[in-house]
C-alpha cells in the first residue's frame, strides 16, 4: 500500500510533535507499506527513515489557495492508495481515499476578533474559508482520528459526523521528556516556590486568568512566583504589556531540558484552559513529578483522570482555591505526584501508531 502522509508541519510544536512520533513509530512498526512524506524543504534529512520510507519536497505553506493546487498536483503524482492529514486543510477537490486527523475544534468555538492579527474583513474571509475547508475534510473523509473522547462528542454533536467514523488515538508524552524526566539535570535558574505554565497565550488558553489568581494568591504567598514558558509572538507581548510583575517570569520558548527542570521544581503546574482537545503537558508535568492544577474544561479531565485536581476555569475563586490547596498541603502534592506517575504511563505513542495502522488498513 502507497501512503502519503502530509508532514509540512513537522517543525511546528502541537501538530508536528504528534506528526514526528507518528512517522517515528510507524518505521518501527510497519515494513511492509510504502510511506512517502510530505515536507518543508527546511524539514528535509531531519530524521532516519526506514527503507520504506521516501521523502517528499513539498515546500509551501498550509492554508491558502496554492496549497489546495499544489497538492492535488503531487497527489496525481504520487498516485496514492491513502493519504493522512495530519490537520483539516485537506485540499477541497482531492477524490481520493484519506484519513484526517482534528485535534480540537477550538477555531470553531473561539472566533472572537480580539483571537486574531488580522483587521475584521480579513478575518471574516478566513473564518468562512475555514468552515468550507473543513466541512469538507470531515465529511469526505474515510476515517477521522481525534485525540480524544471530547473531542469525538464535539463532532458527532455539532457536524453531525457518524460515530463508527471516528477513531479515538489518546496522545502522550514525547520520548525525549521521558529521557530526561529520568537524569539528573541542573536545577531552574529561577528562585523558588513557583507556580508553573507552559503553552501559547491565544485567548482560548486563559492566561490571564491564571495570571490574576497568581496576584490574589500573592497576598498570601509573598515569595510566590509565576513562571510562563512558550514561544514568544503577539499573544504573549500583549499578556507582557498588561500584567507587569516583578514576580511574574516570562521565558519565552525554552529547551526540553529547561522545561523538565521547571516542571521538576515547581510547587505545582496550572493548566486553565477555557478548551482542550487534549493536553499533553499535563502528562508531561506528571512524568516530571510535578502536582498539577487544571481547568475541567474540554479534554482534560479525561486526560488527567484522578492525578489532577480540577477547577472551574468560569469561576476566578474556584481556581485560586484549588492551587492554594496544593501549595498549602505537602500530603496532597505527595499524593497527585504518586498518581500521576501512573497516570502518564496509561498514554503512549507506540499504541497510537497501532491504532492509526489499524485505521490505513480498514480505508483501503
Amino acid at each position: 500500500m502507497k501512503i502519503v502522509i502530509d508532514a509540512r508541519m513537522y517543525g511546528e510544536s502541537g501538530i508536528g510533535r504528534y506528526i514526528r512520533n507518528l512517522i517515528f513509530n510507524l518505521g518501527k512498526f510497519d515494513s511492509k507499506n510504502q510511506y512517502f512524506i510530505l515536507l518543508l524543504k527546511k524539514d528535509l534529512h531531519r530524521f532516519k527513515y526506514s527503507e520504506n520510507f521516501h521523502e517528499i519536497a513539498a515546500d509551501f505553506r498550509w492554508y491558502g489557495v496554492g496549497e489546495q493546487i499544489k497538492l492535488l498536483g503531487l497527489f496525481k503524482e504520487l498516485k496514492p492508495d491513502l493519504v493522512h492529514f495530519p490537520h483539516f486543510n485537506v485540499p477541497v477537490f482531492y477524490k481520493g481515499q484519506y484519513v484526517v486527523t482534528i485535534h480540537d475544534l477550538i477555531h470553531q468555538h473561539f472566533s472572537m476578533q480580539r483571537s486574531t492579527t488580522l483587521n475584521p474583513l480579513a478575518y471574516s474571509f478566513k473564518r468562512l474559508s475555514y468552515k468550507v475547508v473543513f466541512r469538507n475534510a470531515v465529511n469526505k473523509a474515510c476515517k477521522i482520528i481525534v485525540p480524544s473522547n471530547f473531542v469525538k462528542d464535539q463532532l458527532i454533536a455539532e457536524w453531525k459526523i457518524n460515530t463508527e467514523k471516528i477513531i479515538v488515538t489518546p496522545e502522550a508524552v514525547d520520548q525525549t521528556i521521558l529521557n530526561l524526566s529520568q537524569k539528573t539535570l541542573k536545577q531552574a535558574n529561577i528562585k523558588k516556590p513557583y507556580i508553573f505554565y507552559i503553552g501559547n497565550a491565544h485567548p482560548h488558553k486563559n492566561v490571564d486568568g491564571l495570571i490574576e489568581n497568581f496576584l490574589k494568591l500573592k497576598e498570601k504567598y509573598t515569595d510566590l512566583r509565576l513562571v510562563l514558558s512558550g514561544q514568544d509572538h503577539y499573544f504573549w507581548q500583549r499578556i507582557k504589556s498588561q500584567f507587569q510583575h516583578k514576580d511574574i517570569i516570562f521565558t519565552g520558548q525554552i529547551s526540553d531540558e529547561e522545561l523538565v527542570s521547571l516542571y521538576r521544581s515547581a510547587e505545582c503546574f496550572v493548566m486553565p484552559s477555557l478548551e482542550e482537545g487534549f493536553g499533553i503537558p499535563i502528562l508531561e508535568a506528571m512524568a516530571c513529578c510535578c502536582p498539577v492544577v487544571a481547568s475541567k474544561a474540554g479534554a482534560l479531565p479525561e486526560v488527567g483522570g484522578d492525578a489532577a485536581i480540577y477547577f472551574d476555569p468560569g469561576d476566578r475563586g474556584d481556581m485560586c482555591e484549588k492551587i492554594d490547596m496544593v501549595l498549602k498541603l505537602e500530603e496532597t502534592r505527595k499524593t497527585l505526584i504518586a498518581k500521576g506517575l501512573k497516570r502518564y504511563k496509561e498514554f503512549s505513542w507506540e499504541k497510537l501508531t497501532r491504532q492509526t495502522l489499524e485505521v490505513y488498513e480498514k480505508c483501503v
